[in-house]
This record gives structure tokens, sequence and C-alpha cells, in this order.
């Protein structure tokens, strides 16, 4: 079966380091052309791929009848605009989170998928990494008890850096759209369970973009409480309490690069269990699902559909924090 050919609309820095990376490590894929408005953009990643064609317009490369694939990269205002316009030129998508700035525009998206036969899908990589498909089996085995508390924190601190399009409002920055879709998609991806309502929500905010948040929410069998920021020192976990025990996963978000991916369990009936996944990139897992999905029409973890419902949780927030 030939690869899936993919091309990358713009020279981000985490394309460069992980993505474009992870395309051409992943089996079924080819990382084929890049686009970026300066060829200079595009050494680096010739550097590891020296055959890449390049591009200096987005259209063009959308145009190329050889590329079936495009990976989006692009600052958060842009993430409706140019996946539509990749399906509209008969391309699948896989687009940076998040892949769009309001519940109501996912009506957008999963019309545009629909109509263009296409495939899309947020770059929601956790969902692919064997921590979380442990941490699911475990939740549902009952070892846990009933569950009743989910808490989790995501933080880094980028304050020096004000030209960094996280802390730009022009660009859709803050730390709820960037790393609350973490904290928010992980325990709907674990419990499969959606929130019912937001108990709080303090949120602080610096050049209107949101660099703080705490939020309180109720889900129909346990109670969430999750803070996410821009301003504190490096820090993740995600810990699911029972009343019979609970299960902690050390670097839930960025596997790999914050720390080795580790799930331990603490609960009588299986004492202190602890897994360790030191070598799995999901990053290459996640190319890979994806071609499969395209190729062979394997289910996939986490479609639009999924992604809309973290989206709808992050919009029930922000409407939180108008309301108080």
């Amino acid at each position: 079966m030939k690869p899936v050919k993919w091309g990358v609309l713009g020279a981000a820095k985490f394309a460069r380091e992980h993505m474009a990376r992870a395309i051409h490590a992943a089996e079924g894929a080819e990382f084929y052309a890049i686009a970026t408005s300066s060829e200079d953009k595009a050494a680096p990643f010739q550097a590891f791929q020296p055959n890449l064609k390049v591009f200096t317009d987005y259209d063009q490369l959308l145009a190329d009848p050889d590329i079936d694939a495009v990976y989006i990269p692009l600052p958060n205002h842009l993430h409706v605009e140019w996946t539509i316009k990749a399906l509209e030129a008969g391309k699948h998508v896989l687009c940076e989170k998040p892949i769009a700035m309001g519940e109501a525009e996912f009506d957008r998206l999963i019309a545009a998928r629909d109509s263009s036969g296409k495939f899309a899908a947020e770059a929601f990589m956790i969902a692919h990494h064997p921590q979380f498909t442990r941490a699911k089996e475990v939740l549902q085995s009952g070892v846990l008890g009933d569950l009743v508390l989910v808490d989790t924190v995501f933080s880094f601190n980028n304050g020096a850096d004000k030209d960094n399009i996280r802390n730009r409002p022009e660009t859709a920055g803050g730390a709820l759209g960037d790393i609350g879709v973490y904290a928010f998609g992980s325990v709907r991806l674990v419990t499969g369970e959606e929130p019912v309502q937001i108990r709080a929500a303090n949120i602080r905010r610096e050049n209107g973009v949101d660099v703080f948040s705490q939020t309180l929410a109720e889900f129909p069998s346990f109670d969430y409480q999750g803070t996410v920021s821009m301003r504190m020192a490096n820090r993740q976990h995600l810990t699911f309490h029972g009343t019979k025990g609970h299960m902690t996963l050390s670097a839930p978000y960025n596997a790999g690069v914050y720390d080795i991916a580790e799930l331990t369990v603490e609960a009588p009936a299986m004492e202190r269990h602890v897994e360790r996944w030191p070598a799995v990139n999901h990053y290459v897992l996640q190319v890979q699902n994806f071609c499969a999905t395209v190729r062979e029409g394997a289910e996939y973890p986490v479609p639009l559909e999924f992604s809309r419902g973290t989206q709808a949780m992050t919009d029930m927030v922000i409407d939180k924090e108008h309301k108080a």
C-alpha cells in the first residue's frame, strides 16, 4: 500500500521539533512537502528530509495533486479557515489544537469534513499513548472503587516571551486553548463522561489573554478540579481518586519531553503498581493511526465529535467566568 503523502502548512517550531519528524518516522507516511513564506525556514526540515518539496504559498501546496494529507500547525485563529480550505482542496487534515475557538465552529468543520469525503481531526496526541489506554482499563476494572475526584495540573512559564503566539490576543492565545485542551480532554477521554456544570472558574488574564485558570466541575459520577497556567513552573500530573484507591499519570501531556510516561496505582487490590513507557513517541503513533484511518478506515480514537466536547467544556468555563 502506498504511503500517505503529507504536506505541512508553515514552518512552526513545534512542527520542526516534533510533528514533521513524527510524519517522517511514521510507518505508512511520507513527509513530502512544506509551505513556508521563506525557503530559508525550510532548511531545518530539509536537514532530515533532503527530498522535501518546498512551496512558498499555502494554496500552492494544497493544489499539489500528489499530497494526500495536510498537517496544520498555524496560529490558533487560522485553524478553522485552513482546515476547511484543505478539505475543500481534497486533502485529509490533521490540525493542531485547539482546532476551533468555540463549539459552534465545529458545525462548519464537521460539515466540510462530511461534504469533502475526507478525514479531519484535531492533533490530540495523548489519546494515542498507551498510558491512556491503560488508564481507561484500570478505571474500568473497578480496582479504584467508585471514582470521586479527578485532579490535574498542567503548567509552564513563558511570561518572558511576550511575542509568543500563546501570549497574544490577536493570535487567539491563552492557556485554556493551548493546554486546557489536555486537562479537559484527558478527563473526558479516560472516564467517558461529560461535565454537568462548572461550579467555579478562577481565571487571570494579562493583555487580554488567560494565563492562569482553576476550574471546579461536576461530572455525572465524580468531581473535577484542574489548573492550567502559563505563569507557573513546569508541572504535570493527572490523578483519578476513588473510594478504594488512586491512579496517577506523572507525565500525561508531554510524555518523553516533560518526563517518562509513568502510571502508578495505589490500591489494596494491586498494592503499589507502576507501569512505565520510556520509549513511546505518541506523535508517531498519532500519525500512524491517522494514516490507518485514511487508508484502511480504521476507527480513530478522537474524531472531531470528541474534540467538540472538549471545546464545549472550555466554553462552559469561559461562560462561568463571565457570569461570576
